[in-house]
């Protein structure tokens, strides 16, 4: 009788003991995957950051470019203008 009290003793603290190493477990199971999380979320951040870096950058560019065409675009314009009033004028003396 002493024997089978003293064996069900140890079943029942191996249990306990292997119910404690499963709380264990899940404790540091929890505590990676909320670095796990916390990593992830720092990563969103970061690329956040950089694709709004990206989207500032395509803007700069963009806007010198049109800057440029807007640039381009007048030079043109004047010098039409240049052309049509050396047309005009060369007809003017033409109907001298």
């Amino acid at each position: 009788m002493k024997t089978k009290l003293a064996l069900a003793a140890v079943v029942a603290a191996l249990a306990l003991t292997a119910c404690a190493k499963k709380e264990e477990a899940a404790a540091i199971v929890d505590a990676a995957a909320t670095e796990a999380a916390a990593a992830a979320t720092d990563a969103a951040a970061v690329a956040t950051d950089a694709a709004g870096a990206a989207v500032d950058a395509t803007a700069a560019v963009a806007t010198d470019a049109a800057a440029a065409v807007t640039e381009a675009a007048d030079a043109t314009a004047a010098a039409a203008s240049d052309v049509v009033d050396a047309a005009t004028t060369v007809v003017e003396e033409a109907k001298k």
